[in-house]
């Protein structure tokens, strides 16, 4: 094919293994870029004004993170070495909506950005009378309150959480986050009314689910019974946030309920990250469960703080920690891939989930003072720390899943991380049909990498380590990374937003 380089913006990426589930292509070829777009895909696509030689590398549609709690300049520098260009806080989402985008735009984002409409802060709000925008530190001191955890919300706080919704979606958030674990005293009235709203709109929920533990009741296997019977009763789109953690060790039982439900026709869609930790703030009311060890199968000593890496004893010392800093990030060790096969064997059923999108559910960084960094340091600071999967999700699962392993083709792998992701969105948000695809008129979000390189480098004792292999990021048709460097001035993210509705 042909291209004339006169009609484009300059940009041609030369000779690469390009990689596109949309159309199935795994070719050597060109692909061009005009005014932010793909303009084609082809071959002898002629010069430009800037040529990026390929050769030897791989060419694919830029990742595309449906989970990311980070939202801010350094968490996009450390995702664009992972090979994201667009990432979404769908989970937990934001409150109020429109305000947050404005923010966004104001400061300038690295990556594309996105973000759910957070229905526990709609709990705060109407329950609490506390209507403190959502952060991470408003999170951790709004667990201070435990109504809207506990309790069973009344009509009229119903009627509350539903209008904080309603407005946030007319805003354009991306759906409804609903984190059900955190606020597990929410009724089945509400939540199915929750639901109702969302199926109403079109517009996906994005739930973590409200039990995780091993045993009845209010086990896991529950939680998905009430997830699948919220879609079936209501027609609402489900969309399971990390599969892999909020199933702990009973991942076989609860991947059996999905599938049938799938098979069904229910309209379930799934996301996992490739690590068996998990991470969350200390104040979660999971923490607080007095069978915490018999209902989760973990000693307090799973529980470890991030600043530090101090692991907690017992009850009395963790609840003590969650009234004094309820905000501070911990991890919670749960599967433990590198020693037993077993477990290695439950993370595969939830990261290698037929249909199921690479999600990494990134954490914000924070400094040893615990406070939330979002400075323009590059590197980040030496005491930034937060979760590897903030800086190595993607390329993780690349690397094992696909290279190492090959569990699943690099297609089928590019698949998981770009197309899939793009699909569980496109029908409520139409930014999103031009994303995930290297096709042309597609978005010109764009990731090189060195296949044989590409590799994540973060570790639970070296978390701020960015990833190694991706040699350009196109973003918006803008470079980012370029042979390996990032622009540190660039500011090329732009939202992904649903339509807004006035009045």
């Amino acid at each position: 094919m042909a291209f004339r380089s006169d009609e484009m913006s300059g940009l041609v990426i030369s000779g690469g293994r390009v990689v596109d589930p949309a159309s199935g292509m795994d070719a050597i070829g060109d692909v061009a870029v005009a005014d932010g777009k793909i303009a084609a895909v082809g071959t002898g696509l002629g010069g430009a004004q800037r040529v990026i030689d390929a050769t030897g590398l791989v060419v694919a549609p830029g990742f595309i993170d449906l989970h990311a709690h980070g939202q801010s300049i350094p968490a996009d520098r450390m995702q664009a070495f992972d090979g994201v260009t667009t990432t979404l806080d769908l989970e937990a989402g934001v409150l109020p909506v429109g305000s947050w985008y404005e923010r966004q735009a104001r400061k300038g984002r690295v990556l594309n950005y996105g973000a759910a409409t957070n229905w526990a802060f709609a709990r705060i709000g109407a329950m609490t009378g506390s209507n403190a925008e959502s952060s991470l530190e408003a999170f951790g001191n709004a667990m201070r309150d435990r109504r809207w955890m506990d309790n069973v919300a009344t009509d009229s706080e119903v009627a509350g959480i539903l209008e904080r919704l309603a407005r946030g979606l007319n805003e354009g958030g991306i759906g409804i986050g609903i984190l059900n674990a955190y606020a597990p005293g929410a009724g089945v009235q509400e939540l199915t009314a929750v639901c109702q709203l969302a199926a109403k709109q079109d517009v996906p929920t994005f739930t973590h689910v409200a039990f995780m533990s091993r045993i009845d009741p209010e086990s896991a296997v529950e939680a998905y019974i009430r997830l699948i019977g919220y879609a079936g009763a209501t027609g609402a789109h489900m969309h399971i946030c990390h599969f892999n953690s909020s199933s702990k060790t009973d991942i076989e039982r609860c991947r059996v309920l999905v599938e049938k439900a799938q098979a069904q026709g229910l309209p379930i869609t799934v996301e996992a990250y490739p690590y068996g930790t998990g991470s969350t703030v200390l104040a979660a009311a999971f923490f607080s469960d007095p069978q915490f060890v018999e209902r989760n199968g973990t000693g307090y000593d799973s529980v470890q703080r991030v600043t530090d890496g101090y692991r907690f004893h017992d009850r009395e010392e963790l609840l003590k920690a969650q009234a004094e800093e309820p905000s501070s990030l911990v991890l919670w060790h749960i599967l433990d891939t590198e020693h037993n096969a077993h477990h290695r064997d439950l993370l595969d059923m939830s990261v290698l989930y037929p249909g199921g999108a690479i999600a990494s559910d990134a954490m914000p960084w924070t400094t040893s003072d615990g406070k939330t960094y979002t400075g323009d340091a590059w590197p980040l600071p030496d005491d930034a720390t937060s979760h590897p999967r903030s800086a190595g999700c993607f390329t993780k699962f690349i690397r094992e899943w696909v290279r190492e392993r090959k569990a699943v083709s690099l297609l089928e792998g590019v698949r998981k991380c770009a197309l899939i992701p793009a699909e569980i969105l496109s029908q409520s948000t139409p930014a999103m049909r031009a994303k995930g695809r290297l096709t042309k008129d597609a978005d010109a979000d764009i990731v090189v990498f060195d296949y044989e390189k590409l590799s994540d480098r973060a570790t639970f004792t070296a978390m701020n380590r960015p990833s190694e292999g991706v040699r350009h990021l196109i973003v918006s048709g803008q470079p980012l990374i370029s042979d390996g460097i990032l622009d540190v001035n660039a500011r090329p993210g732009k939202p992904v937003r649903r339509p807004v509705v006035e009045g």
